[in-house]
Order: structure tokens, then C-alpha cells, then sequence
């Protein structure tokens, strides 16, 4: 079983990952009432993802023989300036959900949990690419911050972050048996 301390932190990044969820919801449910529906689903699939994250966590800390108990999430910010910000905003969150997947990494790796320190390599890679197709979305969003229908062409056309399903993926809970 990973060490209590170990155990905590990822029970603090499942809330972290539940947050996002929540964050990446509301800049969906923004950018719907804007009648933006590309960056809406767009943003409905990522919180989908981070909920998703979460729930492996919890699958792991189940399998290892812990019960995580559910930590409470700050509210999402709702209001934005305009078409850049929600996407700043999710850049700056990927940014800092890389530094935190980091630090699990290293705490596992400096408890020489190597269980633990393996489960999180898929996240490592995960947030590589989160980043990325965030940086690359601020960069389109900010492009054409005057006519936000090109953004909506640039997601049909490119489908970021669309590749499907990993088979790599820790198991959810919840998910399939």
C-alpha cells in the first residue's frame, strides 16, 4: 500500500482533478451561451477527461487498499473579460495540474513507491499534451479574438485533443469491469 502521506497528496490532486472538471464545465457552459458550440464541446470533453482523471486516482487508491475520501472543490470562475480568457485560464490550469502530477511523481519516487511512481507516468505524458493543446488553442483564440467563428473552423478542422480513447489509460472507477 503507497505510504499515508502519499495517499493524501493524490486524494488532494483528485480534488484538484474534480475542480478542473468543474472549471472546464463552466468555461463550456460560457462559451454555449455564446453561441460558440465547437469550443463548447470542446470544453464539455475536457471536463469530461478531467473527471475521468479523478476517477483513476480513485481506482488506484481503491486497488492499493485506500479510501480516499472526496475533498471539496473551490467554485469555477464564471465570468470572462472575453473569447481569450477562458482559454488562458485553462492553460494556466493545465500548467499547474502538470506541476502537481510532478510532485506526485517525486513523492512517490523519493518513498521509493515504484507502484506508484509507474501509475503516474501515463499523467506525465497526459499533461504534455494537455499543455500543448491548450497553448495551442490560446494561440488560435487569440488570433482571432474579433471573429470567434474562426476558432469554430479551426476545431472542425483540426478536432484537438480528439484522438480517442487511450488504451494506455488507467482504469476509472466506475468505468467498465
Amino acid at each position: 500500500m503507497p505510504s499515508e502521506a502519499f495517499v493524501a497528496a493524490v486524494t488532494e490532486q483528485v480534488g484538484n482533478e474534480l475542480a478542473a472538471s468543474q472549471q472546464y464545465t463552466q468555461i463550456a457552459v460560457h462559451y454555449d451561451a455564446e453561441t460558440l458550440p465547437r469550443l463548447a464541446a470542446f470544453f464539455y470533453a475536457q471536463a469530461l477527461e478531467e473527471r475521468n482523471h479523478a476517477m483513476m486516482m480513485v481506482r488506484y487508491l481503491l486497488d492499493a487498499g485506500a479510501t480516499p475520501a472526496l475533498p471539496a472543490t473551490p467554485a469555477p470562475v464564471s465570468e470572462f473579460a472575453d473569447i481569450v480568457a477562458p482559454v488562458a485560464l485553462a492553460l494556466e490550469q493545465e500548467r499547474r495540474v502538470t506541476e502537481q502530477i510532478n510532485g506526485l511523481a517525486g513523492l512517490a519516487r523519493q518513498a521509493g513507491d515504484y507502484t506508484s511512481e509507474q501509475f503516474l507516468q501515463w499523467f506525465l505524458k497526459e499533461q504534455v499534451e494537455e499543455v500543448a493543446t491548450m497553448s495551442d488553442l490560446l494561440t488560435v483564440v487569440t488570433r482571432a479574438r474579433e471573429n470567434p467563428l474562426l476558432v469554430e473552423e479551426y476545431l472542425v478542422r483540426e478536432a484537438p485533443g480528439g484522438d480517442g480513447a487511450d488504451p494506455a489509460a488507467p482504469p476509472v472507477a466506475g468505468g467498465p469491469v
